[in-house]
């Protein structure tokens, strides 16, 4: 995550009553993107500060690259004292406990040195060697959140990381600011993650791409529908780092202490909400081939599995908790 929200504003006109606006802007490393269908001339200006306000709020809280953020202010708070935070932030630490107990641990955000351990977190680290697994303690046992005062405690040391839930936050957070302005129709996004809110004009679904897992190339796998839904993937292809011959993703297996290691290239899940659907797809992408399809199945989940096979790439499909036909895939 890192800076200021800056944004920009296109208009493009339908044959439709409605008219298709589209506004995006940096934030959090990557970008966010905002399409709506709206009345005719509508003042985006408003819009545009809210969306850039909303995403700033969450970076500003959440990020683990900005030294003044409250998740550091948490992270550098003495044990067992009582800590504000902003709503947000509690909201968010309260859904990763629970994905965090559903998962069986799968999905835990005391893992920050772990992720520094292996250069993924702030500053220049370079490793040449794989690094020894830092001790750790899980979240559900060493953090406590009042969720009605919006006060933490750390029960034990902690070096917490949202990379795994606050983007889809986010998200979120950019619907709602939509929903706030009256706006029905609309697609929102930070990278990868979206979140959906009716059909378009015509009646038909936001369209959203599913990139192949494929390591330093941006290919299109398929596309999936979305209306009034959110959708969130976690994969091993983006980021990545080479120690001794050997690729190492940026996704850690808390069970190990060490960068994930098994079949799984990527898991899509769609869900009410990106914060979740980006915290389910992380857990079940630890959780590995076996296990996250049968987690998937037992709480009836949406997700879509992409496993490596050689050359080929495999996809096991769960819809409303049903095991769909497998698929093989170049």
């Amino acid at each position: 995550m890192c800076g200021p929200s800056r944004h920009k504003d296109a208009i493009v006109k339908t044959s439709t009553e409605l008219q298709r606006y589209s506004l995006s802007g940096e934030t959090m490393g990557t970008r966010y993107t905002a399409l709506f269908y709206a009345e005719t001339e509508l003042d985006t200006r408003p819009i545009s500060r809210s969306l850039a306000h909303a995403v700033g709020r969450v970076d500003q809280q959440m990020s683990t690259w900005k030294a003044d953020s409250d998740l550091n202010r948490l992270n550098n708070a003495p044990l067992q004292e009582w800590i504000a935070l902003p709503e947000e932030l509690t909201t968010v630490l309260s859904a990763a406990l629970r994905v965090s107990r559903q998962s069986g641990g799968a999905f835990d955000i005391a893992v920050g040195d772990l992720v520094d351990a292996w250069g993924f977190g702030p500053g220049e680290l370079s490793i040449t060697e794989p690094a020894p697994a830092p001790t750790r303690r899980s979240t559900s046992a060493a953090l406590v959140v009042d969720s009605q005062r919006n006060l933490v405690r750390k029960q034990a040391p902690l070096n917490l990381n949202l990379n795994g839930i606050a983007k889809g936050f986010g998200v979120d957070e950019l619907a709602r600011c939509l929903d706030r302005f009256g706006i029905a129709r609309y697609l929102v996004g930070i990278d990868g993650e979206m979140r959906a809110r009716g059909n378009k004009p015509d009646g038909q679904p936001w369209v959203v791409a599913l990139e192949k897992p494929r390591r330093g190339v941006r290919e299109v796998m398929g596309v999936m529908e979305l209306s009034d839904a959110a959708i969130a993937t976690s994969g091993d292809y983006r980021h990545w780092v080479d120690v001794c011959g050997q690729s190492f993703a940026h996704t850690m297996n808390p069970a190990t202490g060490t960068p994930l290691c098994n079949a799984l290239a990527a898991v899509t899940v769609v869900s009410t909400s990106c914060m979740l659907a980006d915290a389910w797809a992380t857990a079940l992408m630890v959780l590995g081939e076996t296990q996250g399809p049968r987690l998937a199945q037992e709480r009836g989940m949406d997700a879509l599995f992409v496993m490596r096979d050689g050359l080929q790439l495999k996809e096991i499909s769960i819809v409303g908790g049903q095991l769909q036909p497998q698929v093989q895939t170049r």
